[in-house]
């Protein structure tokens, strides 16, 4: 009876050893995240702050590099033309999911692949109209995430940030980047914002840092009493570079993203990247645990900050007026 019993645990034991030993690598599996950036990796003139905002939300969620997860980061440094060939590398990596920053990074990232999970940042002012999604609420395929939205509340509170500042400017340059598919709905919006105030636009491109040269010339040339920055990841990448031209030209400018403010710009409004960058690890969180990207929703940000640098502004000789600064998120002495 009691040889019986024992082949009966042997056996049960036989049984259940690969359940176990399933369970335990289940438990104990490293997740593979691949990063994909238009920008470059974090160094003095990239923006590196919002890397680790991501990196905390991971942590905060109880994911941790070396641990339980490892990341594969791939950054253009600013060429998109290299983005098609790093988003097929992660995928050859079998990489567990994508994160993708901006327009050009998550169209790279989704040719490349229509089964690994996407987890956009900063994916595109029109995702739907872009076919990254079938809708913000349902996006339906691989891709999911953070968009940003623009229209003329944010337009056009650059432009009448920039008429509060210097009120008799008549005529305002606008630097877009033409590579970048939104740059219409971008045009568009903010026709729509100077004919509400009644200020003339200047429309300049520039697809690299070689040309903001001629741009910032042809600002000259047309005398332009201000300038507008789109959000761009070209124009993060290069951020000093155009704050020293507008310094140069003694143009006030106004930016979307704050982190042209600290490395010298005059002005920003517009989301905050920092936070975006923390929100997308909640994606990261819940695909891992399981959830779909087909099911998550998009989410557009709901936090505007208004960013001002005072030191720049005597530099240009501008007073800020107090109904500015007393709207600002922060003030840089």
């Amino acid at each position: 009876m009691r040889r019986i019993v024992l082949a009966v645990a042997l056996a049960f034991s036989v049984l259940l050893a690969p359940l176990a030993a399933d369970a335990q690598q289940a438990a104990g599996k490293v997740y593979r995240i691949g990063f994909l950036s238009v920008l470059g990796a974090p160094t003095p003139s990239t923006p590196a702050g919002v890397l680790e905002a991501f990196r905390q939300g991971l942590r905060e969620l109880g994911w941790v590099e070396g641990q339980n997860i490892v990341i594969d980061y791939r950054f253009a440094e600013g060429r998109f033309d290299r983005l098609p060939d790093l988003a097929a590398e992660l995928v050859r990596l079998k990489v567990d999911i994508i994160v993708a920053v901006a327009t050009q990074g998550v169209a790279a990232a989704k040719n490349a692949t229509e089964t690994i999970p996407i987890v956009m940042i900063s994916g595109s002012a029109d995702p739907v109209g872009l076919g990254f999604i079938a809708s913000l609420a349902r996006p339906g395929g691989n891709v999911t995430g953070l968009s940003y939205s623009v229209g003329p509340e944010i337009l056009g509170k650059g432009l009448e940030l920039l008429k509060e500042i210097v009120p008799k400017v008549r005529r305002v340059a606008i630097l877009s980047n033409p590579a970048s598919p939104v740059q219409p709905l971008f045009i568009r919006e903010v026709k729509v914002a100077a004919r509400s105030l009644g200020v003339q636009l200047q429309l300049l491109e520039a697809r690299g840092p070689n040309e903001f040269d001629g741009a910032f010339a042809a600002m000259a040339k047309e005398r332009v009493g201000a300038l507008l920055v789109v959000a761009d990841g070209l124009f993060i990448l290069h951020r000093a570079r155009l704050a020293d031209l507008a310094a140069r030209s003694r143009l006030p400018a106004i930016y979307g993203y704050r982190e042209h403010v600290e490395a010298g710009g005059l002005m920003s409004y517009g989301s905050s990247l920092r936070d975006l960058w923390r929100r997308a690890a909640t994606y990261v969180d819940k695909i891992l645990k399981g959830a779909k990207p087909a099911d998550l929703p998009v989410e557009q940000p709901t936090k505007f900050e208004l960013v001002v640098n005072l030191k720049t502004a005597k530099a240009l000789g501008l007073t800020i007026p107090q109904s500015v600064l007393v709207r600002a998120d922060e003030v840089i002495q």
